[in-house]
């Protein structure tokens, strides 16, 4: 699906991956800063290279965002070739098509290019160390976009979720329904993030990179970097499983009775995945006085959509 908004103005905006939560919200939210063209999977391989370069030279956008990324995580185990084209080859011939046309690229990453050793929360220039191919392949496609020389900004973010799509949230109140007991690790922690939350900060930031007499892609040039999208506070993925109930407005309806914390050797995965993913967002906070609500509260704020969103 082909989703494109239109404006009377010139700048063109190509947000990828719109079929998925991320996407789909970032559609909404820059909506008022250009001409949206977004582009779901079935509208855009990024696993062709000719298909990306030639669709970048119809639009020629002043702006893409790319939220496009294979995301299951466990799957990219056994699927790298596909893993490695759509999320570290395809940011690469993105960000080469958008110096080509004078565009800026926004790329998003995640918290899986750490290692989780750490007990701090990560800063955008600690050493990467994923610990799985979907990690290793979006640092991969990092280096890319870095490496080919056009504006850009990375923003990496942890633990998303919406009311849309495949993700923690939609599992846990699904599960909640149906069982009176729930298992969820309680040794890794990160910073759940609402992607409405992470898609408005982005939003912010690419507005206050528009000014007035200079080209967009200068703008963010000028504040080109990696940046952290998080909140303050972090959780466990059992904290994150007990807030959804607690805050679930469909709450009346659950079957659970217990919510009970295990750890990772008794959730056995294909993939590793980082004991601590926490992000320092300082850095973006300094420079665009952007702070993202805790994560309690982008719950919250997500939960009260619940009326209202297809589930």
């Amino acid at each position: 699906m082909t989703t494109r908004t239109n404006r009377s103005d010139s700048r063109v905006i190509l947000v990828t991956g719109t079929g998925g939560q991320l996407g789909f919200d970032l559609v909404r939210s820059l909506s008022p800063l250009g001409d949206i063209h977004g582009l779901d999977r079935a509208s855009l391989n990024l696993c062709d290279a000719s298909a990306i370069r030639d669709c970048v030279r119809s639009l020629r956008p002043s702006l893409i965002v790319n939220a496009a990324a294979y995301t299951a995580v466990d799957e990219a185990e056994s699927d790298v070739l596909t893993c490695d084209a759509v999320n570290a080859v395809a940011p690469g011939i993105l960000a080469e098509e958008a110096g080509r046309c004078g565009a800026a690229i926004v790329h998003f990453s995640t918290d899986y290019v750490f290692d989780g050793t750490s007990a701090l929360p990560y800063c955008e220039d600690d050493p990467t160390g994923p610990l799985n191919v979907y990690g290793r392949t979006k640092r991969d496609g990092e280096h890319a976009v870095v490496a080919v020389g056009a504006p850009y900004m990375i923003f990496r973010a942890s633990w998303i979720y919406s009311l849309r799509g495949r993700n923690f949230l939609r599992t846990m109140r699904r599960l909640f329904q149906v069982r009176e007991e729930v298992s969820v690790v309680s040794d890794q922690r990160g910073s759940p993030s609402w992607s409405g939350v992470i898609a408005a900060a982005t939003a912010a930031i690419v507005a206050s990179a528009s000014v007035p007499g200079v080209s967009l892609a200068t703008g963010i040039g000028q504040h080109a970097g990696v940046y952290h999208l998080s909140a303050e506070d972090g959780a466990s993925w059992y904290e994150f499983a007990t807030a959804i109930r607690d805050l679930d407005p469909d709450r009346g309806s659950h079957r659970v009775r217990t919510i009970r914390p295990i750890t990772s050797d008794e959730f056995p995965t294909r993939a590793r995945r980082p004991r601590n993913s926490r992000l320092d967002a300082a850095r973006a906070e300094v420079r665009f006085a952007i702070k993202l609500p805790a994560w309690r509260e982008q719950l919250a704020l997500c939960l009260a959509d619940v009326q209202t969103t297809a589930r």
